[in-house]
């Protein structure tokens, strides 16, 4: 095995997806089972990415592989010199797991889709659609410079636009893909800046050259405070995409696309996009830059955790489980610990995609019924989709045995630690209170979707288990959401080969100078061109202090939330009703999504539809105004001209030409062809000379 053959690999794992969208799309409406083809190539995408994924292992190790070719280039530009634009592959670690991730997801996806989406009108649109989503997150991941990573960040916005309103017909889903389309536009405006500050700094895009100026002192206008600037900047694009607090609204109003499309944005691609790009770019994010960054990933992890509380459908507290859960991993990101953020990221796609897809499963198996209030007793008609949906929700709420614990155990261990040297303790509390808020509202889903009574016997004795093609991925991603993929350790991810052996980035190992000011006691500690607090030996003892207390805490507030889910659902020992009456305000508060969208509407939408209106009114009133006035004084100078024209200007003419003619007619008379009359007017002519001259 050669670097050669792994980059023509990586080229594969890119590009079959995109032929497969083109030859779906082309052929859909005159070829039916041409959908067949589109399956077919993320099965061939997804073995190749298997095989790059144990080759990269097995034969490189922590050996990064970059190829890259010019694209264009410009010689010698004014102020700058000679531009030239790269584009090109990085495989490394995190490359290869990051492409095993997101072509396992989309393969399971295509596969469940073939039954959920059976029968629907644009079938092999679909998934055409499917196929350049998934080209369009493979190119996020293996792209070596930002300039590529941008172009292809485009592609998944414009994919989900396609796929989010994919049933445009509908209000509700057209107005879904135009509200993600719009808000991620937001999102990417900040971090093409950021882009342009990296380019106009560096003069390239290139991830390892930005690194490599940037460890000998090059900083963006000679500022640490344009390296905050330009690293929050960049992270704009990850709360686009990611869904982070202020820019979460998109996401659960996408669950109007196909159930299986929910799937696949919510778990590998367009969502854990964001958390990619800041683990690519993490080597030089400031202190002030991860500070910021951990801030908005407790928001994101907390907000949206309190709303899914009284959420009733099915999907929509399943999003709202997303955007908490990737705040988990931003916060992770923000607090240093880069490892268990991607850790959870890949944990986390595995569950919550059998989650999505089980949701799926139920709404096919209730007649696409997505109130939980309208179902219940479902473990008994869809008992393997219930063991997938329980597994995975043990993992999301971090019961011992399953990934989930792991990963998230992690980033509770990595926000106490960090809590612990510098005293932001409310990173751990408000990870631990979503702790538990997950496994309550997880456990209240699940009891009434599957326990107890049914509430519509019609569709109840209707209800029967999916087919095989939806109910194998389930059953693979419930497998997969054990811990033993990960660790041979239950207890400690550390110990496994995930963490210690395949998540590695050299990159990230030379950060910006002060990275982290840690305060112990009295005396600060702090270190010109340190090393990520991951790397000091005071942040890995107090790592080693953490894992216990986090551990016994994480799972004792995730036995407390599941047992209240029960206590209140399941046992009914407590009257929901009478405590909603009680707590109305709060309750409303939550169920209305904290008022987010009614804020926006009646702030940066009225604000926009109001500029919107004024400046139709002023081009109606005044631009066209302006127009129609010009176009009425023209008009009247015209008539003027043309009747001064026409009077005076012709006038004078035609008078010119009337007097030639009567001069004409006059003289006519006195041509009469005889030589004696002409002789008689020259003696005439002579008498009246000489008679004027004699007077002189």
């Amino acid at each position: 095995m050669n670097e050669i053959t792994l980059i023509n690999i990586a080229i594969a794992v890119l590009f079959l997806p995109l032929l497969g969208f083109i030859v779906t799309l082309l052929l859909g409406k005159k070829v039916k089972p041409i959908f067949v083809f589109e399956n077919v190539v993320i099965t061939i995408s997804f073995i190749a990415a298997v095989y790059l994924l144990y080759s990269k292992l097995a034969f490189f190790g922590d050996n990064s592989i970059t190829s890259e070719f010019e694209w264009f280039s410009f010689k010698n530009t004014p102020f700058i010199g000679d531009i030239s634009f790269k584009l090109g592959f990085l495989i490394d670690n995190i490359t290869a797991l990051m492409l095993f991730v997101v072509a396992l997801i989309s393969m399971l996806v295509h596969f469940f889709s073939i039954a959920y989406m059976k029968g629907d009108e644009r079938y092999n649109r679909y998934f055409a659609y499917l196929g350049i989503f998934t080209f369009s997150m493979n190119g996020i991941v293996l792209t070596n410079n930002i300039l590529m990573m941008y172009i292809f960040w485009e592609l998944v916005g414009l994919s989900s636009y396609l796929l989010i309103g994919f049933w445009f017909e509908k209000k509700s889903a057209s107005d879904a893909g135009k509200k993600a389309f719009i808000v991620n536009r937001v999102g990417d405006l900040g971090m093409f800046a950021g882009i342009l500050i990296l380019f106009l700094t560096y003069s390239t895009f290139s991830f390892s050259e930005i690194f490599a100026q940037l460890s000998n002192g090059v900083l963006p206008f000679n500022s640490q405070f344009w390296l905050t600037v330009t690293g929050i900047l960049l992270f704009c694009g990850a709360i686009g995409k990611s869904a982070q607090f202020p820019l979460h609204v998109w996401l659960p109003d996408a669950m109007e696309g196909p159930t299986p499309v929910s799937a696949l944005i919510h778990a590998a691609t367009m969502v854990a996009a964001g958390v990619y790009l800041v683990i690519r770019i993490f080597g030089f994010l400031t202190a002030d830059a991860m500070l910021f960054i951990a801030v908005i990933g407790m928001l994101s992890a907390f907000i949206p955790a309190t709303i899914a509380l009284t959420q009733n459908d099915i999907k929509k507290v399943l999003a709202y489980s997303t955007v908490s859960q990737l705040g988990y991993m931003v916060m992770a990101l923000g607090v240093g610990a880069y490892k268990f953020a991607f850790f959870h990221l890949i944990t986390h796609a595995f569950f919550k995609a059998c989650l999505f897809l089980g949701s799926g499963s139920v709404i096919h198996a209730m007649h696409h019924e997505q109130d939980i209030t309208k179902m219940g007793g479902l473990r008994k008609k869809l008992p393997l989709t219930y063991a997938t949906f329980l597994i995975s929700s043990l993992a999301i709420s971090g019961i011992p045995l399953t990934s989930g614990f792991l990963s998230k155990d992690g980033i509770l261990a990595s926000s106490y630690a960090f809590a612990s040297l510098t005293g932001h303790w409310l990173f751990p509390t408000v990870g631990f209170l979503v702790a538990l808020l997950t496994a309550f509202y997880m456990f209240r889903l699940i009891i009434l979707t599957f326990h107890g009574q049914p509430q519509d016997q019609h569709k109840f004795e209707h209800a029967h288990e999916s087919p095989f093609a939806m109910v194998m991925p389930l059953v693979v991603l419930a497998l997969l959401s054990f811990f033993f993929w990960y660790t041979p350790n239950p207890i400690n991810a550390g110990s496994g080969w995930v963490l210690t052996k395949w998540i590695e980035n050299p990159e990230l190992h030379t950060p910006p100078s002060s990275r982290f000011e840690f305060m112990n006691g009295d005396e600060e500690i702090h270190s010109e061109n340190s090393h990520p607090p991951m790397y000091s030996n005071l942040y890995s003892e107090a790592m080693h202090s953490a894992h216990y207390p986090a551990m016994i805490l994480s799972l004792i507030v995730a036995i407390l939330g599941i047992f209240l889910a029960f206590y209140v659902y399941q046992w009914k020992k407590i009257n929901v009703d009478n405590i909603v009456v009680k707590i109305k305000p709060i309750y409303e508060f939550s169920l209305n999504k904290w008022y987010f969208d009614e804020l926006y509407h009646s702030t940066f939408v009225a604000f926009t539809l109001g500029l919107s209106r004024f400046l139709a009114w002023f081009d109606l009133k005044i631009i066209d105004g302006i127009v129609d006035g010009s176009a009425s004084i023209t008009k009247i100078f015209s008539s003027f001209i043309g009747g001064f024209d026409r009077i005076v200007i012709d006038g004078f003419v035609n008078f010119t030409a009337y007097f030639s003619g009567f001069i004409g007619i006059l003289f006519r008379k006195f041509q009469t062809g005889k030589v004696q009359t002409y002789i008689l007017f020259v003696i005439f002519s002579i008498v009246i000379l000489l008679f004027v001259f004699k007077n002189f």
